[in-house]
């Protein structure tokens, strides 16, 4: 497929063509015993933050782990991006990062991905200072050298990082499928407020309906998705 000629952002995802990203999945900022919640008692965690708690423990992070395991059986590779220093003391974090009081030091349980989708050995793991991935890191590089053109889009917050990761990646040229039930913030109309406004940059759609757009590909896989399917299960 000519990607570059295309005149719809309607296209199916293409598995040879394709990552899978998650985005600031982590202890930090989604594990109630995280460091961007040290400084509240549980009251003040449950009082502030209670919605987004139970949101992502009753649906989220299990629209997650569907997503992960279909896309690992279709040979997609898995991306995750997380909060984290290439320090200590994060002398290297961004101004806005330093302003807000954010610290993810490096090697530190805050940096680790959420154990409901524990990385594989050998998928990437991006270290951003920033709220937008595309910004802080090399992932633009690496997913090009990959011969990536499309993204599905996962993770918190959709109005902050999500947001930021969807338009960047679309003015860079890669078509992007937002999981909207897969994807989390603060509120109920904050998140739907984001979603909406994000209907003119990417396709949105459910977990399960890129699951089974997904299942359906199987049934086409080209030789090189074929050999990479099979080596992974």
């Amino acid at each position: 497929m000519d990607f570059d000629r295309l005149t719809t952002r309607d296209v199916p995802i293409l598995p040879d063509h394709t990552a899978l990203l998650f985005i600031d999945v982590q202890n930090f900022s989604a594990h109630r015993d995280g460091g961007e919640f040290k400084n509240m008692s549980g009251e003040d965690v449950s009082a502030h933050y209670g919605w987004f708690f139970d949101r992502i423990e009753r649906e989220t992070l299990a629209n997650m782990t569907k997503l992960q395991a279909v896309c690992r059986n279709t040979g997609i590779e898995v991306m995750y991006a997380v909060i984290e220093s290439l320090t200590k003391d994060g002398r290297d974090r961004s101004l806005d990062y330093r302003i807000t009081g954010f610290n993810v030091s490096k090697g530190s349980w805050d940096a680790q991905v959420h154990d409901a989708i524990k990385p594989l050995e050998d998928e990437i793991i991006f270290s951003k200072t920033s709220s937008n991935v595309f910004v802080s890191t090399n992932i633009d590089y690496v997913l090009r050298n990959l011969g990536v053109r499309q993204l599905v889009i996962s993770g918190f917050i959709t109005d902050q990082c999500i947001s930021s990761a969807v338009r960047d990646a679309c003015d860079l040229g890669y078509l992007v499928t937002l999981a909207s039930d897969a994807c989390a913030t603060y509120t109920p109309t904050r998140h739907e407020d984001a979603i909406k406004s994000l209907a003119g940059y990417c396709r949105l759609m459910t977990t399960d309906e890129i699951c089974d757009e997904l299942n359906e590909s199987k049934n086409i896989l080209s030789p090189r998705t074929e050999a990479s399917w099979t080596k992974r299960i």
